[in-house]
């Protein structure tokens, strides 16, 4: 038995040689109060199921020792008991590359774990049994379009008491989170930008009807339009589903047309690169023949020639963000109100060498 200065015997309790406060564990703490440390981890996390007297003792001996909790290994050990699932039915693989580079950043940082899920060949019946499945195996999901706005694959979630974040949708409600950017105040500025250039006459390529980002990008064409006092033409308006093959098919009908445009706009980068395509092998100049501009700024948009101008939309941030919005739902205590968040995010119009003023010379009307 250890023995002070005066000969007293030190109490049993007293046993723990007192060290500075960053090196006493939670093991001291449980020799100290006389319980295990299992019970100590209880009490320092506000669990149930403590007897009040060990409470007591516990929580004496952390005042005592000067004990701080490490609460960043803490948070690392409950990230790692996370999972959180990104499901993705996306056609662009530059979108996707985006996509998945953000959702990876965010899980790392947070140490959670993360499932991605790829639903391309379910058809609508097997994708609402595949959430059905994965609701009882994670924490939260991210949903990219088109699939954030399924209202059915949505339900089966929301109905698990899954929390759910949507990208790029602006289906915000009470049931799901969104994080976005104000697609159609970015489209009103790419075609201004056009207009400020000289173009009157702007073809534009719609994106896939199942996504609301398509529909905010088209009122976006419409207004800016509006605003500087060009009638709408719906001849120029062409139908893409948000895919290369769309956009070749799209650009040819534009270019086809008795009085071709000056100026396409693509609602997103992969149409936009057939659009450079389809010009090219038509003849025409990008861009002192034809003007054409992308929407998201992926890689697709620095991969043709010229690099396209585009709208930066910053997907890899947009799920980055997803994650710590999802980890903010999934910790909350018990007692508060679920919340959901209409997060927006800045978009950028880049400015590269495929936009010039419009030819004098008129277009040929065939390859």
């Amino acid at each position: 038995m250890q023995r002070n200065k005066g000969g007293q015997a030190l109490k049993n309790s007293h046993k723990v040689v007192r060290r500075k406060a960053s090196a006493i564990t939670i093991d001291d703490v449980a020799t100290h109060a006389g319980v295990s440390a299992m019970t100590v981890s209880r009490v320092i996390n506000g669990h149930a199921g403590v007897r009040d007297g060990n409470r007591e003792r516990v929580m004496r001996s952390v005042r005592e020792l000067d004990y701080r909790p490490n609460l960043a290994a803490s948070a690392l050990a409950a990230a790692q008991h996370t999972c959180i699932a990104l499901i993705y039915t996306n056609p662009s693989s530059s979108y996707l590359r985006e996509l998945l580079v953000g959702a990876l950043r965010g899980s790392t940082r947070a140490a959670a774990q993360l499932v991605i899920s790829t639903w391309d060949e379910l058809d609508a019946q097997a994708r609402r049994e595949a959430a059905r499945q994965l609701a009882t195996r994670v924490a939260g999901v991210i949903l990219p379009p088109p699939l954030c706005e399924s209202q059915n694959i949505v339900d089966a979630f929301v109905t698990a008491g899954i929390p759910v974040v949507a990208i790029a949708s602006s289906h915000f409600s009470d049931r799901l989170s969104c994080v976005r950017i104000d697609d159609r105040r970015a489209s009103h500025e790419m075609v201004s930008h056009l207009i400020g250039q000289g173009h009157a006459r702007i073809g534009y390529i719609t994106g896939d009807p199942n996504q609301t980002a398509s529909a905010d990008r088209w009122q976006g064409y419409r207004d800016a339009l509006a605003d500087a006092g060009i009638g709408y033409d719906d001849a120029l308006v062409q139908r893409g589903y948000f895919t290369y093959r769309s956009g070749l098919e799209a650009a040819e009908r534009l270019l086809t047309l008795p009085m071709p445009p000056s100026a396409i706009f693509a609602s997103n980068d992969d149409m936009a690169s057939a659009v450079v395509s389809v010009a090219h092998r038509r003849g025409l100049d990008v861009p002192d023949d034809l003007s054409v501009v992308g929407f998201d700024d992926t890689s697709a948009s620095t991969m043709v020639w010229p690099e396209l101008t585009t709208i930066h939309q910053p997907v890899a941030d947009m799920a980055d963000t997803a994650i710590d919005i999802l980890l903010r739902e999934i910790r909350r205590s018990p007692s508060s109100p679920r919340t959901t968040v209409n997060h927006l995010l800045a978009h950028a119009l880049i400015q590269r060498a495929s936009v010039a003023g419009p030819s004098r010379v008129s277009l040929p009307r065939s390859a």
